[in-house]
């Protein structure tokens, strides 16, 4: 996927969750947070949209609340369970559509560097959230100590942007006018730290 269409899916956050409801959302949130295809994935503008869409009463609230956290937990579950079973075999993948060797090797350096906290950390940086998880399983990280962070993670990251948007729709009026540049900034904010690492890698 090119850069501009990925831009253009992200903006597209709003007709996405009325397409594919609650359930889609949450299946685009499990599928970036461990399965190592789903890098691409718009999670963090879903998310917050989710959130203003909630606040205007066109999906439930309390029920995407929790459904996004387990979402997020449980697909940085299974990310942490393919890097420990099959997880070492990443390093010798040719690159693919679907596959980049460098952002698994950024994933491995940014895990090496935080350590445990990295888990709680790669949540609010694309595509590093991705490998993160899966580095740890490949890092025979302690599965209790790796649950732990990836509960606190999920719970920040998927928990706090959905009630941010849903804050932020029900406190300014016609919020809906302004869903593009709200995007526009998340989507710039978000990249920043992965840019950091990468700038302070080389």
């Amino acid at each position: 996927m090119s850069f501009i269409a990925a831009i253009s899916l992200i903006f597209n956050s709003t007709l996405i969750l009325k397409t594919l409801g609650v359930a889609g959302l949450l299946a685009i949130i499990f599928a970036e947070s461990g399965l190592f295809f789903g890098f691409f994935l718009p999670g963090d503008s879903l998310i917050f949209t989710a959130g203003l869409l909630a606040s205007q009463g066109i999906i439930p609230f309390w029920i995407t609340l929790p459904g996004v956290i387990i979402a997020a937990i449980l697909g940085d579950s299974v990310g942490y369970a393919f890097g420990k079973k099959i997880g070492h075999k990443i390093f010798t993948k040719e690159d693919s559509w679907f596959f980049n060797k460098k952002y698994a090797e950024r994933a491995a350096t940014f895990f090496e560097e935080k350590g445990g906290q990295s888990i709680v950390l790669a949540r609010f940086i694309p595509i590093i959230r991705t490998f993160t998880p899966i580095m740890a399983g490949v890092g025979q990280m302690e599965y209790k100590k790796f649950i732990m962070y990836n509960s606190l993670g999920g719970f920040l990251w998927a928990g706090g942007a959905l009630t941010l948007g849903y804050f932020l729709g029900n406190t300014i009026p016609n919020i809906d006018h302004y869903i593009l540049p709200i995007v526009i900034i998340i989507i710039i904010v978000s990249f920043i730290p992965g840019l950091r690492e990468i700038l302070k890698s080389r």
